[in-house]
């Protein structure tokens, strides 16, 4: 499930009205292109967050809560960890800790310390809990753990690329090196209008930007309404 990077820089190209591809460079597009990406990415939380304060419908496939969570879903993943050593590079929230298969509880650093006081309280390896330190996360047992830790967590989306080679002076598609977007197909229209709004100053044509805002606003109304 992704959108291709191709077909997303050729509807750009074509709506930007420019023959040529110099209009918009592929190192332009694949720095607007991940972008906007992003973008779209970091709005799903927002929207589940808008969303799970209404109430759904039990139409089947129609309910945006679910089909918010299931665009997120291809982000979920499950990666082993040091304990105390730096998270998945890829990482973009963290979910459910596990040691051994037991789900760890999570503290704060003074939760830890207070906890730590009481014999009764206190973690064991059959009641594990682990507190996030920076960018790494701490787990205890009956003692600090450093094996048997995984994590599951939702990922950033892998950078895209629309590569190329030069033929003659003109920049021919890459299928074999170019690295698509990782989003829900369904999000390929979105995409060429974030991409064109972030091109607003690049192409240099004032009537770009607001027929892109546009037809987005149009795009979101709808799947809102």
């Amino acid at each position: 499930m992704s959108v291709s990077i191709d077909t997303v820089y050729q509807r750009v190209l074509a709506i930007a009205n420019k023959e040529q591809r110099g209009y918009i460079t592929p190192e332009e597009f694949n720095l607007l292109a991940n972008q906007a990406q992003l973008d779209i990415f970091e709005q799903y939380y927002y929207d589940i967050n808008q969303f799970s304060r209404l109430q759904g419908n039990d139409t089947e496939y129609s309910d945006m809560l679910t089909v918010l969570n299931e665009k997120l879903r291809y982000f979920e993943t499950t990666g082993a960890v040091t304990s105390g050593s730096t998270l998945p590079t890829n990482l973009y929230r963290l979910g459910t800790v596990l040691y051994n298969g037991i789900e760890a509880e999570r503290l704060t650093k003074i939760e830890h310390i207070r906890r730590n006081k009481s014999k009764l309280a206190r973690a064991t390896d059959t009641r594990p809990v682990y507190v996030n330190n920076d960018n790494s996360i701490i787990v205890y047992g009956t003692t600090a753990l450093s094996t048997g830790v995984t994590c599951n967590y939702i990922k950033v989306p892998a950078k895209v690329e629309w590569a190329y080679r030069i033929v003659y002076g003109e920049s021919l598609y890459s299928s074999t090196s170019s690295v698509d977007f990782e989003l829900h197909e369904s999000e390929e229209t979105d995409l060429v209008y974030a991409i064109l709004k972030l091109a607003g100053l690049i192409i240099k044509d004032p009537s770009i930007y607001p027929i892109a805002a546009g037809e987005e606003a149009n795009d979101t109304n709808q799947e809102k309404a």
